[in-house]
């Protein structure tokens, strides 16, 4: 159900009203037909605004009731490039918050203005503290290719953020676009992963583009764990990957979204790689493709709940309109796909936090109709006990 244009205004004055239950929420979205449960629009793009896109949700769970999602704002004629913003739910998911800055590009760090995208949220478990990890450019760069890794962190909820330089062992551009793994280690305490990809052949005949994995024991220090090789007679370019437990005890396995290393265009077969490590993370193998997970140049997200069971949610094709998703049972084959979230738009983008046993909290980047894509956040609640 589209929601009506209303001015910046009222639009944040309604919100507001909402959030704190003064007035029934009014963006709930029709029934999907699909997996995607509870469906609403966390946030919607104004179409009179600055920004041209509204994109790459991240989701964080503060307490009980109490969600963080954080995504976003693209400014025009800059790809990818822009301000991070969250919106909360203090009721499940029911409402949201008017977006709270976390990243603004009109703001100086020193003598240099950055824009930003791709959050990662992340809630340690021993800390108060939510982190929001991003990536900045220099705003006078034509995309953010080349972009470094930055930090904020809020101490209650979301509502006010605090900008944190970090100390950056690995020297290089760095892209961020999926979450970050606590690794426990018996002997050296907990390890933080955080899957990492860089494009500099754009900008950079001699460039390369690689997938690999940042790691930190402070989540203030990060140094280089591993690189995700590539098969020497068939380079791809790999990148967006998302690290989980893996299917032998004290494995873990990154699932990666492909290109052809070259022009960057669909892999033929259109699949998933993968590259597994036995040890914490410190090292990988090399990458190889897998059969069962389609991959058509898009974001999918790749998990592994509580009960034992993949989860894998993906585009089925390039114009990446339906969600699709496989599960796969412990130690068992892959499901046949089922609708993950098809409704006539646009859909791209999906993250997922377990909630309880077999239930995931979900956003993605979505629209409201074909013509257009990523013009509004979306919300929901997905099961994958089959």
């Amino acid at each position: 159900m589209k929601t009506p244009h209303q001015s910046p205004v009222w639009a944040a004055a309604a919100a507001w009203l909402a959030f704190f239950n003064i007035t029934p929420p009014s963006h709930a979205d029709e029934a999907p037909s699909g997996g995607a449960q509870d469906v609403v629009i966390v946030d919607q793009l104004d179409p009179d605004g600055p920004f041209e896109k509204i994109w790459q949700p991240f989701i964080a769970k503060w307490n009980e009731k109490h969600l963080v999602v954080s995504y976003g704002l693209q400014l025009r004629e800059k790809p990818d490039m822009g301000d991070l913003v969250c919106s909360i739910s203090r009721d499940s998911g029911k409402t949201w918050s008017p977006p709270v800055m976390i990243f603004d590009h009109r703001v100086a760090n020193g003598t240099q203005r950055f824009a930003y995208n791709n959050s990662v949220l992340f809630k340690a478990p021993d800390q108060d503290i939510l982190w929001c990890f991003a990536m900045r450019c220099p705003t006078y760069y034509p995309n953010s290719e080349d972009s470094e890794l930055c930090a904020a962190y809020s101490g209650d909820g979301g509502f006010s953020w605090n900008p944190v330089e970090l100390t950056m062992k690995y020297h290089g551009a760095a892209i961020t676009c999926a979450g970050i793994v606590p690794v426990k280690d018996e002997k050296e305490g907990t390890r933080f992963l955080l899957p990492i990809h860089r494009n500099t052949k754009r900008g950079d005949p001699l460039g390369s583009r690689d997938q690999f994995v940042l790691e930190s024991r402070d989540l203030l220090s990060w140094k280089l764990a591993d690189y995700i090789r590539q098969p020497e007679d068939q380079p791809v370019f790999l990148h967006e990957g998302n690290i989980a437990a893996g299917d032998a005890p004290g494995e873990l396995k990154i699932v990666m979204r492909t290109a052809t290393y070259g022009r960057e265009k669909v892999m033929d077969p259109p699949l998933a790689w993968s590259s597994v490590s036995q040890d914490g993370g410190r090292t990988w193998s090399t990458g190889k493709p897998e059969p069962e997970l389609p991959n058509f140049r898009a974001k999918s997200f790749y998990g592994r709940d509580s009960l034992g069971q993949h989860l894998y949610i993906y585009n089925d094709h390039a114009d990446r309109n339906g969600l699709f998703t496989k599960i796969q049972s412990p130690g068992g084959a892959w499901s046949e796909p089922r609708v993950f979230f098809d409704e006539n738009t646009r859909n791209s983008y999906p993250t997922l936090i377990e909630e309880e046993p077999g239930k995931w909290l979900a956003v993605w980047d979505s629209s409201t109709d074909l013509s257009r894509k990523r013009t509004v956040i979306r919300f929901g609640r997905f099961t994958s006990a089959r």
